[in-house]
């Protein structure tokens, strides 16, 4: 596993960040920090979402000063779609486009354009493609386009759910051969069974995936 710092001490604290991981060539794509899932009165509430507020906030600042470019997604549903359990899904009603659910938490800070997924009705897991709940057939999303528009040959992942749109849009991005890194401590992960959080980040390692950490120290 390749790590995501410059050097260590004796006692395994972390003494600097990776001097590059930012630059105009990298995006840092912030996923579904949005109310219903980052605010204990959503419906699909993630315990740990509030602590990584700070360091999504963090990394943004510390990506848009190094030139590179912060793109968001965001779940978009219509009110009535396959994608919920009243509709014939797994899911309770999320994210309904235009609703206080579907907005960001007003404790994050957004400073680029987002990509809004699931609004035809799919199952809007990855932030580069949807899926058809009822026929399966997949289809893009804008994200691939805008990183190729910019010259983006990596990517950096943080944000919500790790056992779904995380590692969905982690996964992707290193299919669509994007170097890509995922910050450890900067998702969160629902479990509705328990260790769906680290299945899913051992699933992003063997995609080719590096994972990494903001900063602290290593476990």
């Amino acid at each position: 596993m390749q790590s995501s710092f410059a050097s260590y001490g004796s006692s395994g604290a972390i003494l600097g960040r990776m001097a590059d991981r930012y630059g105009p060539e990298t995006a840092l794509i912030v996923v579904d920090v949005q109310n219903d899932f980052a605010d204990p009165q959503g419906s699909l509430f993630v315990q740990g979402a509030a602590d990584i507020l700070p360091l999504v906030n963090s990394e943004a600042r510390m990506a848009a000063d190094a030139g590179a470019f912060v793109v968001y997604t965001q779940d978009w549903h219509p009110e009535s779609t396959p994608h919920f359990a009243k509709d014939g899904g797994i899911w309770p009603v999320h994210c309904v486009a235009d609703s206080w659910g579907a907005a960001f938490h007003p404790a994050m800070s957004v400073v680029g354009p987002s990509v809004k997924k699931g609004s035809n009705g799919e199952d809007g897991y990855s932030g580069f493609t949807m899926k058809d709940p009822t026929s399966g057939k997949t289809s893009p999303t804008e994200l691939e386009g805008l990183l190729r528009a910019r010259g983006v040959d990596k990517v950096v992942v943080v944000g919500l759910a790790t056992y779904y749109c995380v590692s969905a849009t982690a996964i992707d991005a290193a299919a669509l051969g994007f170097e890509t890194e995922v910050l450890q401590d900067a998702i969160a992960a629902v479990n509705l069974t328990q260790g769906d959080g680290m299945a899913a980040i051992a699933r992003m390692s063997a995609a080719g995936c590096t994972l990494g950490y903001c900063f602290g120290t290593l476990p």
